[in-house]
């Protein structure tokens, strides 16, 4: 395990029709399942800054940050991130999915858990209340 907890971000971003905008992990941790677009913060880089950076780096969209929705913790034997989730909504841009990503979709929860999402994500939304459709 590193020696220190990353600060990592996320973007909670719904559609019109309240379907959740995630991407398929190209790398480990968690490569291959659905999560929501985000990564770690740069030195000197505010929050909301990182996660609009994120955003348009994963997924090519441009986005408006939000309010902080909560944090989670993500531990393992490598790595262990504290991930900051914040909303935010799409103002321009084409999606396309970027380097460390294979796709961009949008998804309801039947779709996600279907797809494949990582294992604290629905939770994550649930306590929260992230209304996501079904």
């Amino acid at each position: 395990m590193s020696t220190a907890p990353q600060v990592a971000v996320g973007a909670v971003v719904l559609d019109a029709q309240r379907r959740l905008l995630v991407v398929r992990r190209g790398n480990p941790p968690a490569q291959g399942l659905w999560t929501l677009p985000g990564g770690r913060l740069e030195r000197g880089e505010r929050l909301t800054e990182a996660v609009a950076r994120e955003v348009r780096e994963e997924t090519g969209l441009l986005v408006e940050v939000g309010e902080l929705i909560g944090t989670y913790e993500f531990i393992d034997a490598d790595v262990h991130f504290v991930i900051l989730d914040y909303r935010a909504e799409v103002r321009s841009g084409i999606q396309r999915a970027g380097s460390d990503v294979t796709d961009v979709a949008w998804m309801g929860r039947n779709e996600l858990l279907a797809a494949g999402a990582t294992g604290g994500l629905l939770p994550f939304l649930d306590r929260h209340g992230v209304d996501i459709a079904a």
